[in-house]
């Protein structure tokens, strides 16, 4: 199984959220533009952060299923990145980062790092030989970082997407580690604009 691991670049370090991480993440994911593009619970509550801090992302590192970090700049958690539902050599990427951080690059940087980590050679990486992304139909700014980490699309899914007992249409597309990593042109015209949230 995979052990946590701190990665760094130049501008952000990830690593796996701590205790003194609960109420930053209880506060950031109850911006509204988090709880509509994402699946985390909505209200969401400090237990909530509890959960995910002391259950779910050791659970995850511990199973091999879900690796998770938060993204940080300097000391401040802005974010979180994992890749989730790991097995037959593939995972899902899936990301969300603070609104005073956005259009920075922040996650972009974030999703580089882990991308070459799931790529890696173990053990210091996970050999995986594909990687997804899936999102909600509408939200353009998560197409952004992987239109620009190299996703090549896929399609869209009508209902595709569960999301607190509702089916949404996504939007999909897939990574390979022998893949250009420069945007590619096929991704369709409202993955470019910004939805209303």
């Amino acid at each position: 199984m995979p052990q946590p691991v701190v990665l760094t670049g130049e501008r952000v370090t990830l690593s796996t959220p701590s205790l003194a991480d609960i109420d930053r993440i209880a506060e950031l994911c109850g911006d509204p533009a988090i709880a509509r593009w994402t699946t985390v619970p909505s209200p969401y509550r400090r237990e909530h952060a509890v959960g995910f801090v002391t259950s779910v992302v050791p659970d995850g590192w511990a199973s091999g299923r879900v690796c998770t970090w938060a993204v940080r700049t300097g000391d401040v958690l802005v974010g979180m990145v994992s890749i989730a539902d790991i097995h037959e050599r593939q995972g899902e990427i899936g990301y969300w980062l603070a609104s005073e951080a956005r259009g920075r690059g922040v996650m972009s940087e974030a999703v580089d790092l882990v991308i070459r980590f799931g790529f890696g050679a173990r053990p210091h990486g996970l050999a995986l030989e594909r990687m997804v992304w899936r999102a909600l139909v509408g939200n353009a700014a998560s197409a952004a970082v992987a239109r620009r980490a190299g996703f090549r699309w896929e399609g869209s899914v009508s209902g595709g997407a569960e999301q607190r007992g509702e089916r949404f249409d996504e939007w999909r597309a897939s990574l390979l580690p022998d893949g250009p990593r420069e945007p590619a042109d096929d991704w369709p015209d409202d993955s470019y604009v910004q939805a209303a949230v």
